[in-house]
């Protein structure tokens, strides 16, 4: 009983030091910058920057194959996977587009553009330059799935109508954990508005 009670106490003090790191580094991580326009109670509106991403376009429409295949491409570039054996740092939130074919997307950060980012290894992933654009934002926590991201963007659809607030209808899945952060998990639905919204 006792040498279960020390193994306990090792995984549990091993387990808050991971969690640690893990907010640690979240702090430190360049993230996809906007502003908040307006707070409803439901959601909030923004305008991003225009931004650059690599991406990766799948042939799938379900969160859990696309966000794992996604993520295990895109990673494998910025670790060095590319023409230069270069290492380019980590960024939040990880995007994916809910559509048929699913694009996941990592930003770039600002210091490098499109000429001076090393080629991939991986013809499939390509440079995407997003334009600057006002969304309307949507967040829950814990861990997405399927099921959570189309709760959400149908919640999120139905707030807007009621406020009026006319969108795309071009959703994205914003993910800012990594897969070992437990705690304080943070997820979001965006969809991008007409233009004139602010007028």
């Amino acid at each position: 009983m006792k040498i279960l009670l020390i193994l306990i106490g090792i995984i549990f003090s091993i387990f808050i030091v991971v969690q640690l790191f893990a907010m640690k580094s979240q702090n430190n991580i360049e993230t996809y910058p906007y502003v908040v326009n307006k707070k409803y109670e439901t959601f909030e509106i923004r305008s991003y920057e225009a931004s650059l991403f690599t991406s990766v376009k799948l042939s799938m429409n379900e969160y859990k194959d696309a966000s794992s295949k996604g993520f295990s491409i895109l990673a494998g570039y910025i670790f060095g996977g590319n023409d230069r054996n270069e290492k380019i740092s980590m960024t939040s939130p990880v995007a994916m587009s809910l559509e048929d074919s699913m694009t996941v997307m990592f930003m770039v950060p600002k210091k490098f553009n499109k000429e001076s980012l090393p080629q991939p290894n991986q013809s499939n992933i390509e440079f995407r330059e997003e334009p600057a654009k006002i969304v309307a934002a949507i967040a829950f926590s814990g861990w997405a799935n399927d099921e959570k991201i189309k709760e959400y963007k149908e919640k999120l659809m139905a707030d807007l109508t009621a406020q009026g607030i006319e969108h795309t209808n071009r959703f994205y899945f914003l993910g800012y954990n990594p897969p070992y952060e437990v705690i304080n998990r943070k997820n979001e639905v965006i969809v991008e508005l007409e233009s004139d919204v602010l007028d």
